[in-house]
């Protein structure tokens, strides 16, 4: 008998004789469920694989006809070898890329650090090396490039670099540069590039001036970069709101004043449907509130969906900003320099007067002294601005003044006389202060304290523009020490010494200077109203 399986019945004996029936039953039974077990056995290896014992475990034998499992073989194919090939050539390329927009970045980043660039917005262009970039980048036309190197420009100014990117890429920007630093330029070149010259479809550009002088300028330049393509550039003049056909008129972009741009879309239905480009320059000075209604008026009227707006300035106040982001999507911000600062090539000086008396005093002293034209000299408001022109008209100096009162062509005259070399010293309001390019303005004296910093940065800015030095004079009576201080950060602010005891004034926020002040003519007043 075979050894028990168990200890609880050692020692136990079977009588096999005794009970030989019973043991022959049983070995019956069992032979007939070991037959069963070993067909089932034979059946089940025909459809799985053998097994064998090793090291005491069962290990499963390759099928004759083994399963293939999806996703997985022991032999790699020619065509995963390939799609893997691919999937890794992917991966790397993508990764390279990754790494080469990471480099583009810094490169970007590093050279607005040089030209004092600051920008805000996502996803902005990379600004501009240089002028030849225009071709390589945006398929720059020649004739623009050629008539750039015509006008001088050699390299691009900060303003440039990054404004004309932006615009081209289909942005809207905000932009905030320096007086005299080519924002005129940063805003034409994009359009010019991207309209299509003589076409009949409308207006297609808008741009709007403060200022007829400014719209006038304006219009000189573009049409001066223009130059051999045959772009209908249109001033809206007195005469053409008043008589022109705007139904039959050609016009690709329009230069205009707020005022006779209203008067035109509401009296003489011009469409501005089509507008591609809208510009607002010097917009701080549209945005004020005698020119809101005016600008709402445009904004509406220049009603396509993808018009890309603009707004350039020297100075850009937040509440300004404010106002212009309800009417922009997406824009970018492009501040050179400090924000609402001075060129740091004007040379900045503040003289204590005393009085008004003590003002004419050192004015003619100073043209005693050094006289340097040309030279811009301004006045709070147009009365005294004819008052010193009495003045100084026999001084033996070569002297003009401009105001609102003169007619356009009175005003023109003294403007072109002014370029011209035959006018040493023009007398002007704040009129002129805005956008107006004077070639060489040696110096800048501001005979009434401006009324605000805002005012200060552009009056200066007349000065000191294209690489060019200026200077600067500021001179003050008692009564305008207690606004000092406005105008001290400024001039602090782009390198200029500023005396202490000024820099300790509280400073006035939002608080306009503009007081009455004394005659300027020094001449009994009836002798005045003889001449008169």
């Amino acid at each position: 008998m075979d050894k028990p399986t168990s200890f609880l019945f050692s020692g136990i004996h079977f009588n096999r004789k005794k009970f030989a029936n019973d043991f022959a039953r049983f070995n019956e039974r069992k032979e007939s469920e070991n037959s069963t077990e070993m067909l089932d056995l034979v059946e089940t290896v025909k459809h799985e694989p053998e097994e064998e014992l090793v090291s005491g475990k069962k290990r499963k034998r390759k099928s004759r006809f083994p399963e293939k499992v999806e996703g997985f073989s022991v032999f790699k194919s020619s065509e995963s070898e390939v799609a893997i090939d691919q999937k890794e050539k992917t991966e790397t390329n993508i990764v390279e890329e990754k790494k080469e927009v990471n480099r583009q970045i810094e490169r970007d980043a590093l050279l607005r650090k040089k030209h004092g660039i600051h920008i805000s917005g996502h996803n902005v262009p990379s600004p501009l090396q240089n002028f030849a970039e225009l071709s390589s980048r945006y398929t720059c036309k020649p004739y623009l490039l050629h008539n750039l190197a015509e006008l001088g420009f050699r390299e691009p100014t900060p303003i440039q670099r990054q404004a004309i990117p932006v615009l081209l890429s289909g942005r809207e920007c905000f932009a905030c540069a320096a007086t005299g630093s080519g924002k005129t330029l940063a805003f034409l070149f994009p359009i010019l590039m991207k309209l299509q010259p003589g076409s009949k479809d409308g207006v297609r550009a808008v741009i709007l001036c403060p200022t007829r002088e400014l719209a006038a300028q304006t219009t000189r330049e573009c049409k001066k970069l223009a130059k051999g393509k045959k772009f209908y550039i249109k001033l809206m003049t007195k005469e053409l709101v008043k008589n022109g056909d705007f139904k039959k008129m050609h016009c690709d972009i329009l230069v205009s004043t707020p005022r006779r741009l209203q008067f035109a879309i509401r009296k003489r239905k011009l469409d501005l449907s089509r507008v591609e480009y809208l510009v607002l320059d010097e917009s701080d000075k549209l945005f004020e509130l005698g020119f809101v209604k005016q600008i709402d008026l445009v904004v509406k009227a220049c009603s396509n969906p993808s018009i890309i707006r603009s707004l350039f300035s020297a100075t850009l106040p937040d509440s300004v900003e404010e106002l212009a982001r309800t009417i922009m999507h997406d824009a970018v911000r492009v501040i050179v320099g400090r924000k609402n600062s001075a060129s740091e090539l004007i040379k900045q000086k503040l003289v204590f007067t005393g009085s008004e008396e003590g003002k004419l005093l050192a004015l003619r002293q100073s043209f005693a002294e050094s006289l340097n034209p040309p030279v811009l000299v301004f006045v709070q408001s147009k009365e005294r601005a004819k008052e010193l022109y009495r003045e100084l008209a026999f001084d033996n100096i070569r002297v003009d003044v401009i105001h609102a009162d003169l007619s356009q062509t009175q005003r023109e005259d003294a403007v072109d006389n002014f370029r011209a070399g035959k006018t040493w010293v023009l007398i002007a309001t704040d009129v002129i202060s805005r956008g107006m390019d004077f070639k060489g303005i040696n110096c800048v004296i501001n005979y009434d304290f401006p009324e605000s910093a805002s005012a200060y940065i552009h009056r200066i800015g007349r000065t000191g523009r294209a690489g060019r030095v200026g200077g600067a004079i500021t001179l003050y009576t008692e009564a305008d020490i207690p606004f000092l201080r406005n105008i001290a950060n400024v001039m602090a602010a782009s390198g200029c010494e500023v005396p202490s005891w000024i820099m300790a004034l509280p400073k006035l926020r939002r608080k306009k200077h503009r007081p009455s002040r004394e005659s300027i003519s020094t001449k009994p007043k009836d002798e005045e109203e003889e001449e008169e």
